[in-house]
């Protein structure tokens, strides 16, 4: 699932590394919860939770409906 996963941020770093930033992949938990780390300026973007709630967990999600959520970690 971890690899999965990794795939779909794949799909997602372009955007965000075209404003500068990126995601790394940090850990899936137990509970289906994914755990990124926002890199460069996405990292101290005011708007970064909208990003991983509103893309990030989106897209993670339609693929792959059983990962309860997506949560940034520093």
């Amino acid at each position: 699932m971890e690899e999965k996963i990794k795939e779909a941020l794949e799909q997602i770093r372009p955007f965000l590394q075209r404003d500068g930033g990126d995601i790394e992949f940090v850990e899936l938990t137990e509970d289906n919860i994914v755990k990124v780390r926002l890199q460069g300026h996405c990292a101290g973007c005011p708007g970064a939770q909208m990003t991983i709630k509103g893309v990030v967990e989106k897209i993670i999600k339609e693929s792959y409906p059983e990962i309860a959520g997506v949560e940034a970690v520093q």
